[in-house]
């Protein structure tokens, strides 16, 4: 098989599909962790993710070995997003309702901006400011004390949990930023879901011990098998075409619909409450990150900020 550009309706259809898909995988992702321990799930899930992306590799003749200039890309994807931001999020759902989680999750491009003025020297635009304010203000909605209930340990430890799996996968984003691609990002997505599966199974080995024993309902299979392979590995598959076919800009301003459609499925599908906090909250940290994305740079650097990270959303 051969790599070609989808027809624009095409491909908008494939993206709306593919926001659903992860919008849906938060509240999918929190059923499992309430049935198996979260560094197992993110073990399993990886794992079905990489034997769907080998299969796909394969019939799209697109297998390769990397070259040794790419493998600190597949390192630092593997432990950082794939690794840390899965087992991170994984805890932090046990403990914090999906809506919150995910809005949560998505702050990954605030804290972009200042490491890469930090770490790269990338200039800090007065509208890439506006943009951090705007999110820090959703933030500070969210972690308002009079609905935020700081005496709850539970509270603390998940919301701090999800903070950090955003502060990941914004580190990782900072070093997509500068690697030197040889290969393509979706011909190395299979080793880094290898890498990533070997140390979430080596980490839930040592931290939870031996497989527990799962009670394999229809649901848990139906579960593992979507957030696995549709959640995982075809999403990636999806956008590395998508990508292709798109604008930039386009692709990133669609994905910004991802938290709010996983914020609406999971007050229908688990009733969860969605407070007029929240939505401000939301409404503040995704109108920053859209400030702060689209007006902070040349339509260069926009492209090189956005197109890599795009196709490894979770």
């Amino acid at each position: 098989m051969t790599d070609h550009l989808l027809t624009r309706r095409t491909a908008l259809v494939l993206f709306s599909v593919v926001v659903v898909t992860w919008g849906l995988n938060w509240t999918v992702t929190k059923f499992l962790v309430l049935s198996v321990s979260p560094l197992w799930s993110s073990a399993i899930r990886s794992a079905l993710a990489t034997v769907t992306l080998l299969v796909v590799l394969l019939a799209r003749r697109q297998l390769i070995v990397p070259a040794r200039g790419d493998w600190p890309v597949v390192l630092s994807v593997a432990t950082l997003h794939m690794g840390a931001f899965s087992a991170l999020i994984a805890f932090g759902l046990q403990l914090v309702p999906v809506g919150r989680s995910i809005v949560l999750g998505y702050t990954t491009p605030l804290w972009v901006a200042p490491a890469a003025w930090l770490l790269l020297r990338e200039p800090i635009t007065p509208a890439r400011l506006g943009g951090i304010a705007l999110g820090l203000a959703g933030l500070m909605v969210m972690f308002n004390p009079l609905a935020f209930d700081w005496a709850s340990r539970d509270a603390l430890v998940g919301n701090g949990l999800l903070l950090l799996a955003a502060l990941c996968w914004a580190a990782n984003i900072v070093y997509l930023r500068r690697h030197r691609w040889i290969a393509t990002p979706f011909q190395l997505v299979f080793w880094q879901a290898l890498l990533a599966s070997l140390i979430l199974t080596t980490l839930a080995f040592l931290c939870e011990g031996p497989p527990p024993a799962i009670v394999w309902t229809r649901e848990l299979v139906a579960a593992f098998l979507f957030a696995g392979i549709c959640g995982t590995a075809l999403a990636h598959w999806a956008m590395a075409l998508i990508n292709r076919s798109l604008p930039a800009t386009t692709t990133s301003l669609g994905l910004l619909a991802t938290p709010v459609m996983g914020v609406i499925l999971s007050a229908l599908l688990l009733g969860e409450t969605v407070s007029l906090a929240l939505v401000v909250a939301m409404a503040l940290i995704l109108g920053g990150i859209a400030v702060g994305t689209f007006t902070g740079g040349t339509p260069a650097q926009l492209s090189r900020a956005v197109r890599r990270p795009v196709v490894r959303s979770p």
